[in-house]
């Protein structure tokens, strides 16, 4: 008998876990061995069920973090292979997630089995990742390295510049140079503004 690959899907929407639920089914190859609604079980899930793979959405019920949920469980079941998800746009997310160990990250915009496919990927030892999302600015797209993204996800929690080196384990001086080369680089006059600007269009999420 062909074992079945094990798989763990953490989403807050209903609909997306159905999907999923469908795609990863006995007659594909594999069995779903949990779907829940919030990243905070995941873990002890983990520890009762030791899926082989995880679909993890970023963004879960409860405010539960799924990028935290999986960095916890990349340390605790080094074996299980992570797949970050988001429906959203935010240009932190897919950065953090291969920051921290993840195997693979999805846009929702791809069917229930681009998925499949990515997991197969995934298990034959493949990091699977997009494109890095670019910023659009009212001067044109702009470009932000993963540092940068990291001080502007901080300073838009509204972190000063100290906090935010101390975050990070770097100078402040090196903080205040990459605020301004973001700046610049965004054509805004002032820091504050840009700040405004991502936030309000949703391309930096502080709460997760």
């Amino acid at each position: 008998m062909i074992e079945l690959i094990k798989v763990l899907i953490v989403d807050d929407h209903e609909v997306v876990r159905d999907s999923l639920e469908r795609e990863f089914c006995p007659a594909n190859g594999f069995e779903v061995v949990g779907s829940l609604a919030s990243a905070g079980g995941a873990e002890e899930c983990c520890r009762v069920k030791r899926p082989d793979i995880i679909i993890m959405d970023v963004c879960t019920e409860h405010g539960a973090s799924g990028l935290e949920a999986a960095e916890k469980i990349l340390k605790n079941y080094p074996d299980i292979k992570i797949i970050v998800t988001s429906g959203f746009d935010e240009v932190t997310y897919m950065p953090r997630a291969k920051q921290i160990g993840a195997h693979a990250f999805v846009y929702k915009i791809k069917g229930a089995d681009y998925y499949s496919e990515v997991v197969r990927r995934v298990l034959g030892g493949e990091s699977v990742f997009p494109e890095p999302k670019i910023i659009p600015m009212p001067n044109g797209e702009t470009s932000f390295s993963d540092r940068e993204l990291e001080v502007l996800r901080l300073m838009c929690q509204y972190l000063d510049s100290q906090k935010v080196a101390d975050e990070l384990f770097i100078e402040k001086k090196t903080v205040e140079r990459h605020i301004e080369n973001m700046r610049k680089k965004a054509g805004f006059a002032r820091y504050s503004e840009l700040m405004v600007y991502v936030l309000s269009n949703g391309w930096i999420n502080p709460n997760y």
